[in-house]
C-alpha cells in the first residue's frame, strides 16, 4: 500500500528534522528493527525503551496516520473517503456550514491501531516494553488528532465573505513533530514492571495521572557522545557544529566537550547576473570562504 510506505517516509524524515541538531539525530545506526515500518534508519535504539524509543514509535504512528488520512481524501484508497459525518450541519446564524472534504482521521487512526499495534497485542507477555510501545503509538496517533484545524472558505458578493464553507484538515507533519518533540523532551519515566497499568518510576509521582498524549520511556538514554560499536551508536565525532551557539548544536554541547576543528571553505557560484539584449545572461563569478566547525 503506498500510503504506508509514504507514512513510514514522513515519519523518518521529521524525526530526522527534529533531531538534527541533536547528539542522537536519528540518522544512526542504519541497521532497521525488522517488522515495524517506518523505522528503517533508527536503529537499535528502538528495543532498548528509551526516549528516543518513544518519540519513533509516535513519530511513526502518526506519519501513518496522517498518510492514510490524506490518501483517503484525496480518493486513492477504495474503503474510505471524506469524513461523510460532517457533510451537513453548521450555524447558519454565524454564516457558516460544513462542506468540502473533512479529513476522515478515523479510517486513519483506526487503520494506524491495526497495522502497528496488532503484532505488539499479540506478542506472548505484556511486558512493560510493549506496554509502553503501545501507549507511545497512541500517543503520536493523538497527537494528529488534536492538531486538527478547521479551513473555510468565503462566498458572497465581491468577497464579502455572507457566507463560508468550512471542513475539517489535519495540521501538516511538521507541526506535528514539533508537539511530539515537546512531549519527548517532557517525557515520562515509568516502571519496567507492569501490573495493572502503566505507572510512573518516581513513587512520589505515582499519584499524577499519565496523559495519552504524554510519551513514555524505561530506560534512560546511553551516551550519544562517543561511539559505541556495540550499541551501534557512532558518537559526534565528525560531526558539524555552530560554534556561537549556546543549544544543543552548539559546539560546546555536541562536541561533548572534546573541542572542535576549524577547517575553511571556499564556494564558488555565480552572482550579480543581469540580462543582456539581447539574449543572454551576464553574470559575476564569486567566491566566499566559510569557517566550518567541526567535533573532535
Amino acid at each position: 500500500m503506498p500510503a504506508v510506505r509514504e507514512g513510514a517516509r514522513l515519519g523518518l524524515q521529521e524525526c530526522r528534522s527534529q533531531f538534527r541538531h541533536e547528539r542522537w539525530d536519528c540518522r544512526s545506526p542504519p541497521a532497521a528493527r525488522r517488522g515495524t515500518a517506518g523505522t528503517a534508519g533508527t536503529g537499535q535504539q528502538l528495543s532498548s525503551g528509551t526516549k528516543e524509543t518513544a518519540f519513533v514509535s509516535a513519530v511513526t504512528a502518526a506519519g501513518l496516520v496522517h498518510s492514510v488520512t490524506r490518501s483517503c481524501s484525496a480518493g486513492n484508497v477504495t474503503e474510505c473517503s471524506c469524513d461523510v459525518t460532517l457533510r451537513h450541519g453548521g450555524s447558519a446564524s454565524e454564516g457558516w456550514h460544513w462542506g468540502g472534504c473533512s479529513d476522515d482521521i478515523h479510517y486513519g487512526m483506526a487503520f494506524s491501531r491495526t497495522f502497528l499495534d496488532a503484532p505488539l497485542r499479540n506478542a506472548t507477555g505484556r511486558s512493560g516494553l510493549v506496554a509502553m510501545d503501545l501507549h507511545n503509538n497512541e500517543a503520536g496517533r493523538q497527537a494528529v488528532a488534536k492538531l486538527m484545524s478547521v479551513d473555510c472558505r468565503c462566498h458572497g458578493v465581491s468577497g464579502s465573505c455572507a457566507v463560508k464553507t468550512c471542513w475539517k484538515t489535519m495540521s501538516s507533519f511538521e507541526k506535528i513533530g514539533r508537539f511530539l518533540k515537546e512531549k519527548y523532551e517532557n517525557s515520562i519515566q515509568i516502571s519496567d514492571r507492569l501490573k495493572k497499568k502503566l505507572r510512573r518510576k518516581e513513587r512520589s509521582q505515582r499519584k499524577i495521572p499519565i496523559g495519552k498524549e504524554d510519551l513514555l520511556y524505561v530506560n534512560k538514554s546511553p551516551n550519544y557522545c562517543v561511539e559505541d560499536q556495540k550499541l551501534g551508536i557512532p558518537g559526534t565525532q565528525g560531526r558539524e557544529c555552530n560554534r556561537t551557539s549556546q543549544g544543543p548544536e552548539g559546539c560546546n554541547l555536541l562536541c561533548c566537550g572534546r573541542g572542535y576543528n576549524t577547517h575553511v571553505v571556499r564556494h564558488v557560484e555565480r552572482c550579480e547576473c543581469k540580462f543582456v539584449w539581447c539574449c543572454y545572461v551576464r553574470c559575476r563569478r564569486c567566491e566566499t570562504m566559510t569557517d566550518v566547525h567541526t567535533c573532535k
